[in-house]
């Protein structure tokens, strides 16, 4: 299945890693060792796993980031470009490749610990030079696997040139007031919205809670992920909330960035914003039936598969959707 809309382009401003990842029965506990199933590497990174999303969805999709003069930076500006990603914009330092050692258990739950390495390297000049050549206004997607100056630097650039911006503030640190303006989705999980308002996680109700807050210290909108629980969407005129689609899990590494990847797509394509999050929603259930994180992105043929399979949840009114009133959640 191809799009028959015409795509603005997808800047994906990020993090490229190699991912080290280890499968087990259960995540071990702090002082506990415990024997691992496999072992493979992956290609992975936040911005690169966005990325990779995007296009096999049929997104024209740039990558601006940084990777290390060694044969893992090679084989992940390789994969990129398999994928038809335009990587003039990844740049090279003597730092090595980040990388990520993820755990995965039989339940699909994982631990992820980053080293950035190169990608503390990306900064304004691979920023400027992709928007310099891309054919934009586009969709901007940013997440918090480079530094505070790139992310600062991408949005104010973004704004200026009317770019549409998605920030994922993952890894969670708070994100400065002055950009929130900047933001036009801000997309944290349950967890880094929590951390990001001092909210307690736990279910819509809370997710709720930590995106007004958001909303109130500035952000445009906000999209709370929760998982399971699908996603909840909050702007100043509306709230919405999309369902998830059950399935058994995998390995839900790269579930969040399956679907933002796969919203950048649908935005790009002018996609209402209730379509767009019930195709993204698809994707990550796509997703976490596969390992790894970019190569369990579907293509948009294996994903318009699965739809037919399993249906595409509609995102509603949250009120409708909750069986209560809005304004009953404080």
């Amino acid at each position: 299945m191809t799009s028959s809309r015409v795509s603005r382009p997808v800047l994906v401003a990020g993090s490229l890693n190699m991912d080290l990842v280890a499968r087990c029965e259960h995540l071990p506990r702090e002082g506990q060792t415990v024997f691992g199933r496999d072992f493979f590497t992956a290609p992975g990174g936040k911005g690169a796993n966005q990325a990779v999303a995007a296009a096999r969805l049929g997104a024209r999709v740039a990558m601006a980031g940084c990777v290390g003069r060694d044969r893992f930076g090679t084989a992940l500006v390789d994969g990129l470009a398999a994928d038809a990603i335009d990587t003039r914009f990844v740049g090279t330092s003597d730092q090595p490749t980040g990388t990520a050692l993820v755990t995965i258990d039989a339940a699909g739950a994982n631990t992820i610990v980053v080293i950035p390495g190169a990608n503390q390297a990306c900064g304004a000049a691979a920023i400027d030079a992709a928007f310099q050549a891309l054919s934009g206004p586009g969709v901007l997607l940013l997440q918090h696997e480079i530094p505070d100056d790139a992310n600062r630097h991408a949005l104010t650039a973004a704004r200026t040139a009317g770019w549409f911006t998605v920030l994922n503030p993952a890894p969670a640190r708070a994100v400065p007031p002055d950009l929130l303006p900047l933001v036009d989705i801000l997309a944290p999980n349950e967890t880094e919205a929590a951390t990001l308002t001092g909210c307690p996680a736990g279910g819509r109700d809370a997710a709720l809670r930590a995106a007004r807050a958001l909303l109130a210290a500035g952000a445009r909108a906000v999209l709370v992920t929760l998982g399971a629980e699908g996603a909840l969407y909050l702007d100043p005129s509306r709230a919405l909330h999309c369902p998830s689609v059950v399935v058994p899990a995998v390995d839900s590494t790269g579930a969040g960035d399956a679907f933002l990847g796969a919203l950048g797509a649908a935005l790009a394509e002018d996609q209402a914003l209730e379509a767009a999050l019930g195709f993204a929603a698809a994707a990550a259930a796509l997703a976490v039936t596969r390992l790894g994180a970019q190569p369990a992105m579907g293509t948009r043929d294996e994903l318009a598969a699965f739809i037919a399979q399993h249906g595409m949840p509609v995102a509603k009114p949250w009120a409708e959707a909750a069986g209560k009133a809005l304004n009953n959640i404080a």
